[in-house]
Formats: structure tokens, sequence, C-alpha cells
């Protein structure tokens, strides 16, 4: 028996007689993420990157030199997983900055959630040069969005392979752990309590997104939906939307054709602030 198919058999059990239980555990495994070491495709970019801590503890790494672009990963995520486009910043004439998110890296804390994350963003942000971008990966990219609606400033902001409504995460996870309605309603319940926002209300559909923005996502995404990107889309007038029909969760982060789309986008902007300054 595989170890899902197991906690899928005890909580389906225990899920029934105590789903307050079950649901706190459930919720400590959706919250604390592992860290994971770099891969040896990211030990170069790691080498050349300036490592700085910000006022509240956050880590971060800096490259290049020039307008600020910030970088958010996603769940279990880490900075480097930006490689090839924090390279294609820089030798566009960019500062990259990537941060380890709450409760990753060198970031303090041991939970994570995109609540936290958006505030990680917007504390960043208050410590930074006035930034000419974000960039958003999976979790990274939702909260990149939620941060705007919290006072987050960019000229661009650029999602990928991101979820347009946390609901749909959570009910995801209720059911790959085998939660029944009790313990899968509690445990949506403790998580809403966490982040301090009805999971309903983080929903890109009720957002207001008035900058220029960038979805990128892959068709074979594993985790997320396509469609999800497609949601988005809907829902911020300003957007293009690139849906690759390869490149899975992760892989499209390196992909030719988001990187030429993000300094495409970043160069319509430089160009629209001299041309209006």
């Amino acid at each position: 028996m595989s170890t899902m198919s197991w906690i899928r058999g005890v909580n389906g059990t225990l899920g029934w007689l105590a789903p307050n239980m079950v649901a706190s555990k459930m919720r400590l495994a959706f919250m604390r993420p592992r860290n994971l070491p770099p891969r040896e495709w990211e030990l170069p970019l790691l080498a050349k990157a300036e490592r700085i801590a910000l006022r509240f503890g956050l880590s971060t790494l800096r490259w290049g030199q020039g307008p600020t672009v910030l970088l958010m990963h996603g769940w279990e995520g880490r900075p480097t997983q930006f490689a090839s486009l924090v390279n294609a910043l820089v030798a566009a004439g960019y500062t990259a900055v990537a941060l380890d998110g709450p409760g990753h890296g060198r970031s303090p804390g041991r939970e994570a959630h995109v609540g936290l994350f958006a505030r990680a963003l917007l504390e960043a942000a208050a410590e930074l040069p006035p930034l000419r971008a974000v960039i958003g990966h999976s979790m990274g990219g939702s909260s990149v969005l939620l941060a705007t609606q919290m006072g987050l400033r960019a000229e661009v902001v650029v999602s990928i392979a991101a979820p347009a409504r946390v609901i749909g995460v959570l009910r995801g996870f209720a059911r790959r752990v085998g939660l029944p309605p009790r313990a899968r309603a509690a445990f949506i319940h403790q998580v809403e309590r966490d982040v301090g926002v009805q999971a309903s209300r983080l929903d890109v559909s009720h957002y207001q997104l008035k900058m220029p923005g960038l979805i990128v996502h892959a068709e074979d995404d594993p985790l997320v939906p396509a469609s999800e990107a497609q949601v988005i889309h809907e829902a911020w007038f300003d957007s293009r939307l690139l849906v690759l029909p390869e490149g899975g969760h992760r892989r499209v982060l390196a992909d030719p054709r988001l990187i030429d789309a993000v300094l495409a986008l970043l160069e319509r902007s430089g160009h629209q602030a001299r041309q209006s300054a």
C-alpha cells in the first residue's frame, strides 16, 4: 500500500469520528513546506547572487543593475528556479530580486500560505526601489495578484502557472488526502482562520487588476489546470495570455517563449514611461 493510500484510508475513517482533529493534522501538512535543496543546474546562479536580509528577516537574492524586478517562487520552490529568466533579465539591464518566501529557504517561519507570501511581497517592496515588474510562479503568482489588492505597486505584473481560485486548491488537497465532508469543511475553515480571509474571496474574479500584465501557463501542467489561466485573463482587462503546449508546472520557467514575452512586456512598459516623462 502506498503512503497516500494509507493516509486516505486513515482520514476516511477518522475523519468521520474526529473531523476537527483530522482537519488540524491536514492543515499542518498543507501549510508546512519542505525545504528542498537547489538542483545542480541552479548552483551557478546561486553562486553569483548577493544575499540580502530585509528588515523583517526575509531573505532575498539579488543580481544585476538597473530597474528592479521582484520575483516570488511557488510552494516548496526556490529563487534559483527562475535561473533562465533571471539571467535574461540581468543581460537586458535589470536588477532581479528574488525572495525566499516565508517558511522557505533562509526566511523565517515554519508555515506558508498565500496571505503570508503576499505580505512578504509588500514588505520587500517597501525596502526596494520602485518596481518595474513583479513576477510570481504558482502560489507565488497567486500571492502577487493578491498583493496588488493589498497595495503592491509595479508597472507590470506576470503570473506563471498560478491558480485563479484558492478554494479550488483547498478542495483539491482535501480530495487527494481523502477527507470526508465534515473534515473537509473543518480543514477549509481552519485554513481561512489562519489566512484571515474567506477562501471564496481569494478569487481573481473579485480583484481589481489595473496594471498591464502577462499570464503564462503550459497546457500539460499536471498540478494547476491551464483553464485557470483563462479565468485570470478574463478577470484582467489589460493582460496577455500565453498558453504553451508543453512545459509542465516548473519547466515552463525556462521556456524561451516565456522569457521573450516577459522582456517584451518590460520593454513596452519602459517605452511608455519614457514617452510620458
